[in-house]
């Protein structure tokens, strides 16, 4: 008989890395070639890194692919020195992998994301369903709820949208998101862009620039997303829009909400509307 734990498993390591097991079956690949094929990952947070990612047992990574680092980022994930290029079908990917220095981690490999930092492997599966950027936090909440309550948003003193149906987006470490419907936006001031982003928990963003009354474009750039396909468990903002609240006047019942700073503030920081 096993005892279901009622609190975090998380271990710490003297270096300062959490880590604790995962009862998700993992597979990571590169190009048509599985690379990892795991049913005993663990979750790795590295000190001072928000979000984490994946070791795997040596005995369930295709050690056959890797050869020691030709030019290893020695230090880099807290001071790893044991880095591995991946190599499949004549392609190399310098640093894809690497193990961590603490003994708790000795016997495991950790991979780069590709979506997340350009190299590594390309795509995760959790179970049978493909995940994006970095694995999903299991200590992480997201909450897509519909609301009655009035939402206007500014900016520069121009209303661009004003709803009494939103949809509250409550995301652990993140301030509310308030998913207004198309009907409501003043999206005749805006501009849709080429720009993508893609989030495990949501899904695959696309956006819109302010342009503002005069048609001035390139300000505010890429202030308004939209999920047009998002993942099941948030399928309530399904095409509904959203503003970044750190750079435009939120008010929900009357009342503004103050602008939050998070890692999205210093991306406006230099932009001004029109």
């Amino acid at each position: 008989m096993s005892t279901f734990p009622t609190a975090r498993d998380v271990r710490t390591t003297p270096e300062g890395i959490l880590w604790e097991p995962s009862p998700r079956w993992v597979r990571g690949r590169k190009g048509d070639t599985t690379v990892v094929d795991s049913r005993h990952p663990v979750l790795v947070w590295e000190p001072a890194v928000p979000v984490p990612t994946y070791a795997f047992p040596h005995d369930e990574v295709r050690e056959d692919l890797l050869h020691p680092a030709k030019n290893p980022r020695i230090g880099k994930h807290t001071g790893s020195r044991v880095f591995y290029d991946l190599e499949i079908g004549g392609e190399l990917v310098e640093n894809a992998a690497w193990t961590y220095p603490a003994d708790d981690l000795a016997g495991y490999i950790a991979f780069e994301w590709f979506r997340r930092v350009g190299r590594g492997l390309d795509h995760w599966y959790e179970e049978e369903e493909e995940i994006f950027i970095h694995p999903r936090d299991p200590h992480k909440r997201v909450d897509a709820i519909p609301s009655g309550r009035h939402v206007r948003v500014e900016i520069d003193g121009t209303v661009v949208a004003d709803t009494r149906r939103p949809v509250l987006l409550f995301e652990t470490g993140l301030p509310t998101r308030y998913y207004i419907p198309r009907e409501d936006v003043r999206l005749d001031l805006f501009e849709p862009t080429g720009h993508s982003t893609g989030c495990p928990y949501k899904g695959t963003a696309t956006y819109w620039s302010w342009r503002g009354e005069a048609g001035v474009s390139g300000v505010l750039a890429n202030i308004v997303w939209s999920y047009p396909e998002p993942l099941p468990a948030v399928g309530a903002v399904t095409d509904l829009l959203a503003f970044y609240n750190e750079a435009v006047d939120i008010f929900v019942d009357g009342e503004i909400v103050e602008r939050p700073v998070t890692p999205f503030t210093e991306a406006f920081s230099e932009q001004s509307p029109a």
